[in-house]
């Protein structure tokens, strides 16, 4: 197995991408079963979620964290919790022997990818990327996606509602974060 180590800054934002197993379509289906999953980690754990977007089998997020150290255990909480929070049903039905031994049910991939943010120009362009997923995956505009932080983006005077032209979509389509 490797041995693979976490690097973190202090007071710096981290950008991150979670994937569901094999990436199964279940997160909007239990969006409520998400939300909860995140209050229930708040409970344990201090961050702030910048910037979100939830797509169909994937999350991309940037969190601020009081302590960055705890960033795998909020992770790990977050899917126990979904995990347990999410009907049997969505469970796979033969998932491999190395998921059973670790007590993984196969709702997420083991891992996850994560980026320190090391300024504000590296900050803006991962809240774009994010906020660009729903034109990505599902050719839905940012403001008529209804899971992610844009709108607040909006209406904080971020961004304007029509966000995402042309040249802003050029910017961006580049980046694979994924």
């Amino acid at each position: 197995m490797s041995n693979y180590r976490r690097y973190f800054l202090k007071n710096h934002p981290i950008f991150l991408t979670i994937v569901t197993h094999n990436r199964k379509n279940i997160l909007i289906n239990n969006i409520e079963l998400l939300r909860k999953s995140f209050k229930i980690t708040k409970k344990y754990y201090s961050f702030e979620i910048i910037a979100i977007c939830i797509m169909q089998n994937h999350i991309h997020m940037i969190l601020s964290l009081n302590n960055t150290n705890e960033l795998p255990q909020i992770i790990r909480t977050l899917k126990q919790n979904f995990t347990k929070l999410i009907p049997v049903e969505y469970y796979p039905v033969d998932i491999p022997d190395s998921m059973k031994k670790r007590n993984e049910k196969g709702i997420w991939q083991r891992r996850y990818y994560d980026h320190i943010i090391r300024n504000e120009n590296d900050l803006w362009k991962h809240i774009d990327y994010i906020h660009f997923n729903s034109i990505k995956h599902y050719n839905i505009l940012p403001k008529d996606w209804n899971f992610s932080s844009f709108n607040k983006f909006v209406k904080n005077n971020f961004y304007d509602e029509s966000w995402c032209n042309y040249n802003d979509k050029n910017k961006i389509i580049e980046m694979d974060l994924e």
